[in-house]
């Protein structure tokens, strides 16, 4: 049986320091054998970064997923050169950098992570589900982890079930809340609609406060800036036999 840890959305700096400080004791308390990040918010003003990259594989991550912001600085081209940090697979050929799938070697097994974006209120991307299709038909590990980065629950749901016995996890990313309806599907696959964020708790989804509430009322431009103060870490751990590809449990993870 092996263990793996993933981590929702970390926003900004303050997000990166906090995972750095709480990662290594979350994973010798689970005793984890492979951990995802999503970076996509990472860097300061959204967006990742080489600096908000390193700052997470420091803090020991071994693969990093992101989503629509994938691409908003100017600096990812050099970041999606990692094969360890892949962007949303179905991102139109030819044009966007990176790849969306990573195979890490474990030695006597291994394990795919496959980025996905969803389409339902986001960019229309090529579509998910016949993109997944195309994926799997390459992929020759039965291990296989899915971050479906989207808005809509049931986007997300409608994949956790078209998946459920395909792949051995699916998770949600992107709204940045987490969801409370972890569950193994078909007695195989560990899904949940969004698995959080990690960064300041006392937020609108990392955003500081004000800042929002003005944008909303107020309809008029606002520059938004990353929020401070006492921070959360969400997320899952999953618990699946590396042998054959199936997942017996999944349990959410909140520190403060």
């Amino acid at each position: 049986m092996k263990r793996l840890l993933f981590i929702g959305d970390v926003v900004g700096k303050v997000g990166c320091e906090f995972l750095d400080r709480k990662l290594r004791m979350l994973k010798n308390y689970y005793k984890i054998d492979i951990t995802i990040v999503n970076g996509e918010n990472s860097a300061q003003g959204n967006g990742i970064t080489p600096i908000s990259a390193n700052s997470i594989f420091q803090a020991g991550a071994d693969v990093i997923t992101t989503g629509n912001h994938a691409f908003r600085r100017k600096e990812a081209r050099e970041v999606f050169e990692s094969p360890f940090v892949i962007r949303p697979a179905n991102y139109p050929e030819g044009g966007a950098y990176g790849k969306g799938v990573c195979i890490l070697d474990m030695g006597i097994y291994s394990i795919a992570v496959i980025n996905l974006m969803g389409t339902v209120f986001m960019e229309p991307l090529d579509n998910p589900f016949t993109k997944i299709d195309e994926i799997l038909k390459n992929i020759d590990t039965p291990n296989i982890f899915v971050d479906f980065h989207a808005e809509a629950t049931s986007e997300k749901k409608a994949m956790g079930h078209y998946l459920t016995g395909k792949v051995s996890g699916v998770f949600g990313t992107h709204t940045h809340v987490q969801t409370a309806d972890e569950i193994i599907l078909g007695e195989h696959t560990a899904y949940i609609t969004d698995a959080g964020m990690t960064g300041a708790e006392i937020s609108c989804l990392g955003v500081s406060i004000s800042e929002v509430v003005e944008k909303q009322r107020f309809h008029t431009p606002v520059r938004f800036s990353e929020a401070d103060g006492p921070c959360f870490l969400c997320g899952v751990y999953v618990e699946f036999d590396e042998k054959v590809g199936k997942s017996y449990k999944i349990e959410r993870v909140i520190i403060r």
